[in-house]
């Protein structure tokens, strides 16, 4: 569709702020790898444009990394991992608490990232910093993670002793749409556990999701090669991290399809795989839920940054009886959400972060609507931006509610029972998250139980993380589960230590 003025948005003011005089990028900007303690300049690499998403104009450019460059990530982590896990766990813990208070002193540059970098709206800026801050205080807890477990033998004068050492070198490749707090769930942690890191951020968010996270923790005082930031494409160099033999273990948040490949490429190596991958979460609403509610927790789980995250709102499936209702009343709220240019007060809803995500947005919609969907707000879409849409008349297997769709989109398909509310849910071969409004509590945690996910939430929506609390999903939703004593299990490895402490008869 054709070009038009933004809601919320100045198209006057396409200003393409500078990312190297933010107060706290390195001496030598943004255009350098980290590695053992340097920040490396590109010298004659090749760069990477970073985009604001809300102009499509570059703002910054990073170092288009190569194989030689994990290379040497992977070398200076394994070298410096060992001194590492020998410092008190007081002594990781501290580091990990000096960089969580220095994010917070850089609130407002992070929340500049956010805007010209992800095209992310100061509410989004705001909830991620506050789940990054989070992750890291749970990490500083999970720094005392080593204390031994005696277990019964069943020889005579034994003892059985359970310790847990650092995995080692865990390699980590994060996405573009929550990039600190998606790189800081596996980072800290894994540091806190005593673990050196190879980090490769998405391309599209290199500095709010890497560049800017070495920088916090050179700052915060982590010892040379105990974090290493490698940028570049995952085409040149995604395949390098994941597949190095150096890695105990390869953490990947992003697309199933792209994560079969990292998991399978580690899985070679034996290194354990932490998948964090797709969903396509539905929205259950009853015929007894409590409509304002259910609207609320629709608006919020449908456009919060776009419907960016693995855990929004894919589709909303609506009894019946309440469907007109909710429509008309989602469709009215969709209306009202100011859009624009991130940047600009009050805006909620930004560009899409991508031209690919834009197009894919895009190709989904047309095709829905070519199938007999109907559009009852928004369906607007010009350069990136994709305005809040809601749509009615929506089949379960209609390309927006069968695919994940990560954009602004709220398909709302009806149901006639429970049991056809659980079937529709299930139908996909994501099982992530979900939420189910109902008032009547027991039927409510019926249908949660039956519903094929890692996570769902009732009489809420699905963006909910917290990270004291296991994150992960089932089927092509990922392996394992990242936050609190999960991840203590994924970043470390357990030693059987026995003491026969009295002399042992053999049979010979």
């Amino acid at each position: 569709m054709g070009t038009k003025p933004r809601r919320g948005y100045d198209a006057a003011d396409r200003r393409a702020d500078s990312l190297d005089a933010l107060e706290l990028a390195p001496v030598t900007g943004w255009n350098a790898h980290y590695v053992d303690g340097e920040w490396r300049p590109r010298e004659n690499r090749d760069t990477l444009d970073v985009m604001n998403p809300a102009t499509r104009e570059p703002v910054g450019a990073v170092p288009a990394g190569t194989d030689a460059d994990v290379e040497e990530a992977y070398a200076a982590a394994d070298a410096a991992r060992r001194a590492w896990a020998e410092r008190t766990p007081d002594e990781r813990a501290s580091v990990v608490a000096d960089a969580r208070e220095l994010v917070d002193a850089y609130r407002e540059e992070f929340v500049h990232l956010f805007a010209v970098e992800c095209g992310g709206a100061r509410l989004k800026a705001d909830i991620e910093l506050d789940l990054t801050g989070g992750t890291m205080s749970v990490a500083e807890d999970l720094a005392d993670s080593f204390g031994t477990d005696e277990r019964e033998s069943v020889v005579e004068g034994k003892r059985n002793l359970l310790t847990r050492e650092p995995a080692g070198v865990v390699g980590v490749i994060s996405p573009w749409n929550f990039p600190l707090y998606l790189s800081m769930r596996a980072v800290a942690p894994a540091l806190a556990l005593g673990n050196a890191v190879v980090l490769k951020p998405s391309t599209h968010t290199a500095v709010v999701g890497g560049l800017a996270v070495a920088r916090i923790f050179e700052e915060a005082g982590l010892p040379d090669g105990v974090l290493n930031v490698v940028t570049g494409t995952g085409s040149e160099i995604g395949e390098a991290v994941a597949s190095h033999s150096t890695p105990s273990v390869v953490s990947f948040t992003g697309s199933t399809e792209v994560g079969r490949e990292v998991g399978a490429a580690a899985a070679e190596q034996l290194s354990t795989p932490a998948l964090e991958l797709g969903g396509n979460n539905a929205h259950i609403v009853t015929d007894d839920a409590d409509l304002d509610r259910a609207v609320d927790g629709g608006v919020f789980g449908s456009f919060t940054h776009q419907g960016q995250e693995c855990i929004s709102i894919n589709r909303h499936l609506v009894h019946e009886s309440v469907y007109d209702e909710y429509v008309e009343r989602l469709a009215a709220r969709a209306e009202r959400l100011p859009m624009g240019d991130p940047r600009e007060e009050g805006v909620v809803v930004g560009p899409v972060q991508n031209a690919s995500q834009y197009e894919t947005i895009v190709d989904l919609l047309e095709r829905s609507v070519e199938r007999g969907a109907e559009i009852e707000a928004g369906g607007d879409h010009y350069e990136w931006f994709v305005e809040p849409t809601v749509l009615s008349n929506v089949a379960n297997d209609m390309p927006i509610a069968a695919e994940e769709h990560f954009g602004p989109v709220a398909p709302v398909v009806p149901f006639e029972t429970d049991e056809q509310a659980i079937e529709l849910a299930n139908d996909t071969e994501y099982g992530l998250s979900g939420s189910v409004h109902c008032e009547d509590r027991e039927r409510a945690m019926d249908i949660a139980r039956r519903l094929d996910t890692g996570m769902v939430h009732i009489n809420d929506q699905p963006l909910n993380d917290e990270p004291h609390v296991p994150f992960g999903g089932v089927g092509a939703s990922g392996i394992g589960r990242y936050n609190g004593e999960a991840i203590v299990e994924a970043f470390t490895e357990t030693k059987w230590i026995s003491v026969q402490d009295e002399p042992r008869e053999y049979p010979y």
